[in-house]
């Protein structure tokens, strides 16, 4: 096991000290936030990292508006009953992003929120209720049960909701190897896993979240 304590002081240094680097790092929504919210946020916000996937993030967020009204307020039980020519036709609107896959996508999705509301009672209690030991189950997860959810879109968009998670960035990558934790970049399940682990036991070290923990990883390499 690699310590935590010459990851954050060296973090801090590069940074200008302790309260400079706490600046930097996120934070995570409690259990009872994530269950406030409503589906149709969480939907929309999935949505918005789909379709900010591979553009730039200004550009995407300017038409968020449009796509709010397109898509019914991502609603995900009106979205559900669009159908086919409904999506196709929104290729004719200026206001969006034509992008037929990312929109079929979308529709696709709001059957999975609608399963996942059946199943759970909402959305925001499917993610309050998952550990965050086994954060990386959650990220599987997304990408079996939702479009365009697989590499590290379903992480990004749970750091979007406020759910506690890491992320395998490239900058948490290097620092995963420079530091000893990991040989290579972890590609297979089992090698997320033993990542998995490292966290956890830096959790139990520190005390602090996950997502804390890999935005110093991220800060402590150049």
């Amino acid at each position: 096991m690699v310590a935590f304590g010459p990851i954050l002081a060296r973090a801090e240094a590069r940074n200008g000290g302790a309260a400079a680097l706490a600046a930097k790092l996120p934070a995570a929504k409690s259990a009872a936030e994530l269950r406030a919210i409503a589906d149709d946020r969480y939907f929309s916000l999935m949505a918005l990292r789909i379709f900010r996937a591979g553009l730039k993030h200004s550009l995407v967020d300017a038409k968020w508006p449009a796509f709010e009204e397109a898509f019914h307020g991502f609603v995900p039980q009106r979205v559900r009953a669009m159908n086919d020519e409904e999506i196709e036709a929104l290729l004719k609107d200026a206001r969006l992003i034509r992008h037929l896959g990312k929109l079929r996508a979308t529709h696709q999705n709001a059957a999975a929120f609608c399963a996942i509301a059946a199943e759970q009672g909402s959305f925001g209690a499917y993610l309050a209720e998952w550990p965050g030991e086994r954060i990386v189950a959650l990220w599987d997860d997304l990408a079996t049960r939702f479009q365009q959810m697989g590499g590290n879109s379903g992480p990004m968009f749970l750091r979007m909701a406020g759910k506690d998670t890491f992320i395998l960035s490239p900058s948490v990558v290097a620092a995963l190897q420079h530091w000893g934790a990991v040989a290579a970049p972890p590609k297979s399940k089992a090698d997320r896993a033993r990542v998995q682990d490292l966290f956890n036991g830096w959790a139990g070290e520190t005390g602090r979240p996950l997502c804390e923990l890999s935005m110093i990883l991220a800060q402590s390499v150049d």
